[in-house]
């Protein structure tokens, strides 16, 4: 009896061990390696220029499939998603977008600035150093010399050592130059004028590639120099204002703003080729170059990742010109959408389904034009610049004995000079106090900001917040001013941006593809954000500026 107790036992004792182990074994097996980074063949950043976030709720149901609602339905979608600086354009924007930081640290404070070093106005990614290449005009002398951090593309160089690709292109240079990074292989606009071609800066190279030569030969861009007419009939954009009205700007050589618009018979009115960017074909031109690029370069065809920047600047023409709330730009944001499903279908074909990653984003947004809500009873106006700079030197000349106090006024900002303040014995802070006070009392300027209390204080809300991140030390001015609600200093006709107002501010963010989540948010996400987000995704490196934070929702 006690043997046969003993054999149960050790039998027990053996089922018990052989079980376990069985679920050691299958345990191990089904245990899921860690990922620790994607690596998708291709990234592609797509920046679109002056999209307010509403474009895409306010036309969605005359969206296809395949553009904006693809990467919608299928991606992740940041619906509360600003800029936390301003100014708010373009030069600025890309750099933000690309650096992950804001203008306070990576330096592009503007298209434009007062250079306090030179006494000189100053251009982003201006650069007489360098060559054009492509063209014998000036048009190419450009390089990203002047920010001052590293962008996205250029820590995927440095992780990659310089295997992975990175080529930016745009309309305009600086949507090209300031995505492209330090680093870039290439960076091409477009010329315009009488030649319709894209070119570069000796920056990149010493020669165009032939497919650059090829394409510039073709005649793709002159194919669209025909009649710009709506996509769909022109009574089903109810969601834009009437075609005919006083908002918008009429094009040299028409008579009415309103469509058609013949092209080929107003072409040598408006320059030539340099009419396509205040149209959509702007946009397509820029589509028909960038997969150009793809298959001239080879882009994704390989394991180590490659890097696209896009950005479509004709939306921002189209929109300066007719205003946020024209059929000139609801169409424009139509035939995006189909440039954009042609850009995805050729991706799925060339690279493969599932093997990129794309964001869509915008440089700022825009202010509906203050006439048409003024005349809708909503508080807007323009700014008198020309009065309030009479009645400022006035002031100037009663308080100081002189107007030389002031150097430069621009983007909203004063600068001092501060030598003569200091032969005046005029201490700077205070002269910047009575200044932003003075300021305070015209009726356009809703609030005023020193230097000074950027210097010494933390905002971590509201306007100053805004401001102080877009104040560079080294490069702003000694007072920030900002206009009521709804007032601009622009003309009459058309929309413009560049305030810390949240027409200005709401930009969409869409990710899509390799390593993004299906889904959304209403969470507030900052378009420093973006890089970080993308770095996260790629296992890199921050860019060496990082501020934002990487959006946790969106990665897989």
């Amino acid at each position: 009896m006690k043997n046969n107790n003993l054999i149960l036992l050790l039998l027990a004792f053996c089922i018990t061990t052989f079980t376990n182990g069985q679920h050691r074994k299958k345990n191990i097996e089904e245990k899921a390696p860690v990922e620790i980074a994607q690596s998708p063949k291709l990234v592609v950043g797509i920046v679109v220029d002056q999209m307010r976030y509403d474009y895409l709720t306010r036309f969605w149901n005359h969206y296809g499939e395949g553009g904006f609602k693809r990467l919608v339905n299928d991606g992740f979608n940041c619906k509360n998603n600003h800029f936390n600086y301003s100014p708010t354009s373009t030069g600025p924007g890309h750099a933000s977008v690309y650096t992950g930081t804001t203008p306070a640290t990576h330096g592009i404070i503007g298209n434009n600035w007062y250079d306090k070093e030179t006494g000189e106005e100053v251009y982003c990614a201006g650069d007489d150093s360098y060559e054009s290449v492509g063209t014998t005009s000036d048009a190419g002398k450009m390089s990203p010399h002047r920010m001052i951090t590293t962008t996205i593309t250029d820590q995927l160089r440095l992780h990659t050592q310089q295997r992975g690709k990175v080529i930016a292109v745009s309309l305009k240079d600086r949507g090209a130059v300031l995505p492209g990074g330090h680093t870039a292989n290439a960076a091409y606009w477009f010329e315009g004028g009488n030649t319709g071609n894209w070119i570069t800066s000796s920056f990149y190279m010493d020669a165009l590639p032939q497919w650059v030569n090829s394409f510039n030969a073709s005649d793709e861009v002159e194919a669209y120099k025909k009649p710009w007419n709506t996509l769909k009939p022109i009574n089903t954009y109810v969601e834009s204002g009437l075609d005919a009205n006083s908002y918008e700007g009429v094009l040299d050589g028409e008579t009415t703003n309103t469509f058609p618009h013949d092209l080929p018979t107003i072409w040598e009115a408006n320059s030539q080729f340099e009419l396509l960017r205040k149209t959509p074909y702007g946009n397509s031109i820029t589509a028909d170059f960038a997969l150009a690029a793809l298959e001239g370069e080879d882009l994704g065809a390989d394991t180590i990742t490659d890097f696209l920047a896009i950005s479509f600047s004709s939306t921002d023409y189209v929109g300066h010109f007719f205003g946020v709330n024209s059929k000139e730009v609801q169409d424009t944001y139509l035939r995006l959408d189909q440039d954009l499903a042609r850009i995805l279908t050729v991706l799925d074909e060339k690279v493969g389904v599932g093997e990129y990653t794309v964001f869509l984003t915008a440089d700022h947004a825009a202010i509906n034009v203050p006439a048409y809500l003024a005349d809708q009873k909503i508080p807007a106006g323009y700014l008198d610049m020309d009065g309030m700079r009479e009645e400022f030197n006035e002031f100037l000349q009663y308080k100081y004995g002189t107007t030389d106090v002031v150097k430069n006024i621009s983007n909203y900002q004063i600068f001092l000079d501060h030598k003569i303040l200091t032969n005046l014995d005029i201490d700077l802070d205070d002269a910047e106090e009575e200044i932003a006070k003075e300021l305070l009392t015209y009726e356009a300027v809703n609030q005023v900001y020193t230097g000074h209390q950027m210097w010494t204080n933390e905002y971590t809300e509201g306007i100053p917040y805004i401001l102080q991140n877009g104040y560079n030390q080294k490069r702003s001015g000694d007072i920030l001013f900002v206009p009521r609600p709804g007032f601009i200093s622009y003309g009459r006709t058309g929309s413009t941006h560049g305030s810390p107002m949240i027409y200005d501010t709401h930009a969409p963010l869409l990710f899509y593809g390799k390593g993004i989540k299906q889904g959304s948010t209403v969470d507030r996400t900052e378009i420093p954000d973006i890089a970080p987000t993308i770095a996260a995704l790629l296992g890199i490196a921050f860019p060496n500026g990082t501020t934002g934070k990487p959006i946790g929702e969106v990665l897989q």
